[in-house]
Formats: C-alpha cells, structure tokens, sequence
C-alpha cells in the first residue's frame, strides 16, 4: 500500500493532517512519528521496529522537534540512497528565512507553513505540489 510518514511532535497537527487525508480521500496510509530518531527508525527498521515496507512515496518533516530535529534528520536520511530520493515537504512554524535556506540546501520539495490546512495553507503552491504528490 502506498504511504506517507509524518514526522510530527504535535498532537493537534497530526490530528489535522489525518483529517485532511480523510477530507480529500488520499488513500495513502499515513505513518507518524514523533521526531527524527523514531522516523529513522521506521525507515531503517531499526530498535526493533518494523519498517515501513515500501518505503513512503512523501515525508511531512516538521522541523523543531526534541531529540532530533528536521535539519538533523533531512541531514541523515540524504547519506542513505534509497532514502535520499523520498520527496520531502517541510511543515513548520518557522518564517525565518535562514530555515528556508538551510532545508533547501537539504533538497526539500515544499516547505508549508503551519498550521496545515491544505484549503487555506499560506504557502498554497508548495501544498498543492504535495497534494498532486498524493493523489497521482
């Protein structure tokens, strides 16, 4: 089955992009992890956790996250081939320009801002290249 990882600390922005896959009827299932060592896992199958088989087609990276932020976790996963090429949507509060920059620099695909609401997003052209992402 196809799938999305969302690597996400926040209860409530989880809820809303669960939400946002039922309102638009992406059928994708929707894996969450609560910041990068856990998505790493996922991806990796490691600390004995099952991974994600095959691997997701989109990563939603929020980026202020506790134990391994967004930037260290983009970081890691590009020194891994398979994993380098998973397209990679940044969701974050963040409106400083140097987080842009260094994300970019990382090979993002979108960066979002927060809150996600897909209908009214403040950054519309990088949410709806995810939502094309999904629904193809």
């Amino acid at each position: 089955m196809r799938s999305v990882l969302l690597v996400e600390d926040d209860f409530f922005d989880t809820m809303t992009v669960k939400k946002s896959f039922e309102k638009f009827n992406i059928q994708h299932q929707l894996y969450t992890a609560f910041n990068g060592l856990e998505a790493l896992d996922l991806l990796l199958g490691t600390n004995g956790v099952e991974p994600i088989q095959p691997l997701p087609e989109v990563i939603l990276l929020d980026l202020n996250m506790p134990k391994m932020n967004g930037h260290e976790f983009l970081a890691e996963i590009r020194k891994y081939p398979d994993l380098s090429t998973i397209p990679v949507f940044v969701t974050t509060t963040s409106v400083l320009d140097v987080d842009r920059l260094n994300v970019q620099n990382l090979g993002v695909n979108g960066y979002i801002l927060k809150p996600l609401d897909f209908e009214t997003a403040a950054d519309m052209v990088d949410s709806m290249s995810l939502l094309e992402k999904l629904l193809k």
